[in-house]
C-alpha cells in the first residue's frame, strides 16, 4: 500500500474517534434521588415506641391507619436533634407524637398556634385543648413550647432557625384566610437552608378552583406547590402514602362529610366509613441553600450574571 493510501487512512480513523468522543458525555449522568430520606433505625423504634404510647387515646391510635404518622415522618426526613415547628396543630392529634419523640430524641418542639380572636371561637378551642394536654402531662410535654402569631402577618421565629416546618391539613384553611402566601413566606423565612417543609392536606381534583376548595376542604396538588414555590421552595419529593382511592371527593358537607367528623350524622354513615378519611397529598419541600436561591432569583427575573 502506498505512504499517501496509508496516510488517509489514518487521518480517517482518527477523525471517527474524535467524532465517537465528541458523542460520548463529558461525565457520568448523575444517579437518581431517592424519594424517601434514609432511615434511622434507631430513630424508626423510637417512633414506633411513641406511637404505642400510653398517654395516646385509642381514638387517636385508631386513626394511624389513615395518617401514617411513621411513615409521613421518616417521608419528610425528621432526624434525631432537629428543631422542628408544627403549625397550627389544632387539637393536637399529631402533637401527641412529635413533642414526645422530640424529647425522646433530642430534638426540639415548637407548637405555633393562631392568635385567638374570640373566646369561644375555634382558635380558643384548639389552644385550650392544646394547654390542657402540655399542662397535664409534663412527663412527655414539658420540653414542649407554644408560639402564638397573627394569621396575617405569621411569624414562627428567628429567621434560619428551624430544621424542620410541619403543617398536617392546613392550607386550605389558609385558603379560606386569604393567608395562604403569608405562611408559606413565614415558613419559609425560620427555616435553616437545606430544611424541610413537609405538608399533607385533602387533595382536590385538578381544577378545581378556590371557591371550591373554600366550601369543600379539598385543595389542588398543582396550587400548594404554586404558592410553596412562589415563597421560594423547591419541590424535593412527592408521596402516596396518606392517597385514599375511594374518596370521589364530592360529598355533600365537603371533607367533613367523611370520618372524623361525620357532619351528616348517622345518614348515610356506613358509607363514609367504609371510605374512610380523605385522600391526601404529602410533599416535601426544601429551602434552597443561599447560593442557590440567588441563582434561582436571578434566572427568573432573566439575570444570568
Amino acid at each position: 500500500m502506498k505512504k499517501t493510501a496509508i496516510a488517509t487512512l489514518t487521518l480517517c480513523a482518527l477523525g471517527a474517534l474524535n467524532i465517537a468522543g465528541a458523542a460520548a458525555p463529558t461525565k457520568p449522568a448523575a444517579p437518581a434521588k431517592s424519594a424517601t430520606p434514609t432511615v434511622d433505625k434507631a430513630f424508626d423504634q423510637k417512633i414506633d415506641q411513641i406511637l404505642a404510647g400510653s398517654w395516646r387515646s385509642d381514638k387517636n391510635k385508631a386513626r394511624d391507619q389513615y395518617r401514617h404518622p411513621k411513615q409521613t415522618l421518616e417521608f419528610f426526613g425528621l432526624k434525631p436533634g432537629m428543631n422542628l415547628i408544627e403549625i397550627t396543630p389544632g387539637g393536637g392529634w399529631y402533637a401527641e407524637v412529635l413533642a414526645p419523640l422530640q424529647k425522646l430524641a433530642g430534638g426540639g418542639y415548637v407548637a405555633a398556634i393562631v392568635t385567638p380572636k374570640k373566646k369561644d371561637g375555634e382558635d380558643a378551642q384548639d389552644k385550650d385543648a392544646l394547654s390542657k394536654k402540655f399542662d397535664g402531662d409534663a412527663e412527655h410535654y414539658d420540653k414542649a413550647k407554644v408560639i402564638q402569631f397573627d394569621l396575617k402577618a405569621p411569624n414562627f421565629g428567628a429567621p434560619n432557625s428551624a430544621d424542620m416546618v410541619v403543617t398536617f391539613r392546613n392550607v386550605h384553611n389558609w385558603v379560606m384566610a386569604d393567608a395562604t402566601a403569608a405562611m408559606f413566606k413565614a415558613s419559609f423565612d425560620v427555616l435553616k437552608p437545606g430544611g424541610v417543609l413537609g405538608v399533607t392536606d385533602h387533595r382536590a381534583k385538578p381544577g378545581t378552583d378556590l371557591e371550591t376548595t373554600k366550601k369543600s376542604g379539598y385543595i389542588t396538588e398543582d396550587y400548594v406547590i404554586k404558592m410553596a414555590t412562589q415563597a421560594g421552595f423547591t419541590l424535593d419529593a412527592k408521596s402516596e402514602i396518606n392517597a385514599n382511592p375511594k374518596d370521589t371527593t364530592d360529598h355533600p358537607k365537603g371533607v367533613w362529610t367523611l370520618p372524623p367528623t361525620l357532619d351528616l350524622g348517622e345518614q348515610d354513615k356506613a358509607k363514609y366509613l367504609a371510605i374512610g378519611e380523605s385522600d391526601r397529598m404529602t410533599l416535601r419541600f426544601v429551602k434552597p441553600a443561599a447560593s442557590d436561591h440567588i441563582l434561582d432569583t436571578r434566572e427568573n427575573k432573566g439575570d444570568k450574571h
